[in-house]
């Protein structure tokens, strides 16, 4: 069967993903399929950084502002919605272009990825969350570190959710989900891709943090999740896990000042920058475009995207 063709647009948070993915869209008749855990929420604009119907220009997006709050999202939902979105579009003759700084979500679509979400044992699955209540995330963490140090490196203690999947992964089948993991990573993609991540110098990316977090402050960030706490959202949902939204949450329940709280989203979001780079720098088949080879030009990184799309034979 003729693979069909994908283009992946990623890199770090506030390196400029969302504007030249609108460009290249529009020149390569393509259509957005968002790669991001929070913009699918509805009510969680300013926080998320979520791309304005203006910024869009015309170009359809899926995967944004289709959930409430109150719904889980997760890798395999994402995958799947995103094969629907991704059909959808080829039906039109069109192309998907995946965009977004969430490289596990990326990494299970473009290589089919099962992530082991299927079994499950509801019973150990408790024991554990109770046992992560009681005793603390990093306690559940260093169980995780004793059976899988790798995953226990690659997952971060307050991931709970992942840390028990882990944990319950291991448990059920006797096999480290890191190897598991491994061995789903080596697939052949089903897709005729290219997998560009954007980056930039680290002083410049981390100004960009910085100003843009002081920017969503400015624009109504407080109010925003002030509002969304008064619907009933609290910090033990997955929507409220996400940056900006936890720090300012802790504020308004009085864990912190709004400086405090400020100087939290600025830290955490570089440091979430530092690793997304990380992740993107184990993966296989990816195309580097550091904007500071093109004086960050937009249209000169456009030009060689679509050079390498031509030769590539994806356009």
């Amino acid at each position: 069967m003729k693979q069909r063709p994908m283009v992946i647009l990623t890199g770090p948070t506030a390196v400029g993903k969302s504007a030249l993915s609108v460009a290249l869209a529009k020149k390569i008749n393509g259509e957005i399929i968002s790669a991001d855990s929070m913009q699918v929420y509805r009510h969680m604009d300013i926080g998320s950084a979520k791309i304005t119907r203006e910024e869009m220009q015309g170009v359809p997006h899926y995967l944004i502002d289709e959930l409430s709050p109150f719904e889980e999202f997760h890798v395999a939902r994402f995958a799947e919605a995103a094969k629907k979105y991704a059909e959808q579009i080829w039906a039109k003759g069109k192309i998907p272009l995946v965009v977004g700084g969430t490289g596990f979500y990326i990494q299970a679509l473009l290589y089919d990825i099962d992530f082991a979400e299927q079994d499950c044992d509801p019973e150990y699955r408790s024991g554990l969350e109770r046992l992560a209540a009681e005793r603390g995330s990093e306690y559940l963490h260093g169980l995780l570190r004793e059976v899988d140090p790798e995953s226990a490196s690659a997952i971060h203690a307050n991931n709970k959710k992942r840390v028990i999947r882990a944990l319950e992964y291991y448990r059920l089948t006797g096999e480290k989900i890191s190897v598991h993991n491994e061995r789903e990573r080596t697939k052949a993609s089903p897709y005729h891709f290219a997998y560009f991540v954007l980056s930039d110098d680290r002083e410049t990316l981390y100004k960009r943090i910085n100003a843009r977090v002081d920017d969503m402050i400015e624009k109504g960030l407080v109010g925003e999740v002030r509002r969304l706490k008064e619907m009933g959202c609290d910090e033990h949902m997955v929507s409220m896990q996400g940056l900006g939204y936890k720090e300012i949450l802790a504020y308004l329940n009085g864990s912190c000042t709004l400086e405090e709280a400020v100087y939290a989203v600025k830290r955490d979001t570089r440091h979430f920058a530092k690793r997304q780079l990380t992740w993107f720098h184990r993966e296989r088949d990816v195309i580097w475009l550091d904007k500071r080879e093109y004086a960050h030009r937009d249209d000169k990184i456009i030009e060689d995207m679509i050079s390498i799309l031509r030769d590539t034979r994806i356009l």
